[in-house]
């Protein structure tokens, strides 16, 4: 079960996968900068862009 928009908040690190590693399970760490998902809960994760740029969906929060 992944976490639900209103456990994410922006500032806080997460692992999120991105979409070209769904096949390899390849998680990436990042503080988030803006929640992309607007439905408080997806079965897949909420999308979210870090500050790195990269946009994934979450996985665990650190």
């Amino acid at each position: 079960m992944s976490a639900t928009r209103n456990k994410i908040n922006i500032g806080i690190s997460v692992q999120i996968i991105q979409k070209q590693d769904q096949y390899t399970g390849k998680l990436t760490t990042g503080i988030v900068k803006r929640i992309l998902t607007s439905s408080n809960s997806h079965p897949y994760g909420i999308k979210v862009e870090l500050e790195n740029g990269k946009i994934g969906r979450v996985q665990n929060i650190i």
